[in-house]
């Protein structure tokens, strides 16, 4: 197997891996991770020898996450070793009522890194570009994860945090900023800042913006108003604070993600089945990341609905492409400026309440960016 790209291993070297790193992490989980070896109780994981014995393992839900953080807080028990040993925590935007939170130990932050070696390359990145990353860099993830794995390459990365955007757009011009990593709906609003403050973004140093935390880019007319205001190449990307960045659109293959498959298994399901659909059909994404021992994920639903591509469109990448990227929620989830919001979470906490006769839930778009407004009736 090519180590140095593995997005060109064959399909059978691709599932070898697979199965040899799946073979690795339930050894080291079982009996050590709580949360894990509760789980798989009543289940033989001797049995699990390869990618095509995965059906074996239960599925895990976000649920059952948040109910194990909640019961033991505040990490919950998907730690495979003492907390000592982790060096990292980062935590969801509280979809929940409540952030989620996850530890990280250096291997499993190195293959976080790792993950994010493989995005640059596939997305086109080179030893010369210099990183923007109008961030607010608070403890979400994506920030951290995307600004260390450039500077990791020898990038100059630029951190925003802190930040007014005429100022970031001054960061980017100034200092010729070639990548831009931030949220669609953040392009759209810089670009707006741009037009009014005269900045010609189209002429400027930006090739490419890496964006994710929305379907935006995966939305054509809003790809295609990204890239006229900015002159610049949109790339979508995804990932999830618990399962890790695991997926990109190629610049050989545009129009969908790519799944980093030497760093996980995805399966496409039925989500009312939970049976694998016709290649084609769509259903929703399910991971299991392969580098991530210290607090991994196993048959994870991601809520994501997807539709595998049934063509190779003459590309060397053997990845599993997802055609079109996300194409919708399993449940109904709205995204708000990068952070996810479940309406049923909001009723949760508003119900709780007793002077909250009703309410409702608007979405709606205010200078390029969406807003989420509560009416309440007393």
């Amino acid at each position: 197997m090519t180590d140095a790209h593995p997005e060109n291993d064959r399909p059978d070297h691709i599932r070898e891996r697979q199965s040899t790193h799946l073979r690795e992490l339930l050894a080291e989980i079982d009996g050590r991770n709580p949360f894990w070896t509760r789980k798989y109780q009543s289940i033989d994981l001797q049995a699990v020898r390869s990618v095509e014995d995965l059906h074996r393992l239960p599925i895990c839900t976000k649920a059952e996450l948040v109910a194990d953080q909640t019961d033991n807080p505040p990490y919950g028990t998907n730690l495979t070793y003492p907390k000592s040993v982790y060096s990292r925590l980062h935590q969801t935007s509280g979809t929940t009522g409540r952030p989620m939170r996850w530890l990280d130990t250096p291997a499993s932050w190195n293959w976080f890194m790792d993950c994010w070696a493989s995005i640059f390359r596939l997305t086109g990145v080179t030893a010369d570009d210099v990183f923007a990353f109008p961030f607010s860099f608070g403890p979400f993830i994506g920030f951290w994860a995307a600004f260390e794995g450039a500077g990791r390459l020898g990038h100059l990365c630029l951190a925003g945090g802190g930040m007014s955007s005429q100022a970031r757009l001054q960061l980017i011009e100034e200092n010729a900023a070639t990548v831009v990593c931030c949220t669609p709906t953040y392009a759209l609003r810089l670009a707006e800042v741009a037009r009014e403050q005269g900045i010609d973004l189209a002429s400027g140093s930006v090739k490419k913006l890496i964006v994710a935390g929305e379907p935006g880019a995966s939305i054509p007319a809003t790809k295609q108003r990204i890239e006229s205001a900015w002159g610049a190449e949109l790339f979508d990307h995804w990932g999830m604070t618990e399962i890790g960045a695991l997926a990109v659109e190629p610049i050989d293959r545009r129009g969908g993600l790519t799944v980093l498959e030497h760093q996980c298994i995805a399966e496409i399901l039925d989500p009312e089945t939970l049976e694998p659909v016709t290649p084609g059909e769509q259903g929703e994404l399910v991971i299991t990341n392969l580098g991530r021992f210290g607090s991994p994920l196993i048959r994870y639903r991601t809520g994501d609905l997807v539709q595998a591509a049934t063509d190779n469109a003459n590309s060397n990448c053997h990845f599993l492409h997802l055609a079109g990227g996300t194409l919708g929620r399993a449940d109904d989830m709205v995204t708000i400026r990068g952070n996810n919001v479940f309406p049923s979470s909001l009723e949760a906490i508003l119900r709780e309440f007793d002077t909250v006769a009703e309410y409702r839930i608007e979405v709606r778009e205010v200078r390029s960016m969406l807003h989420l407004k509560l009416d309440i009736e007393p």
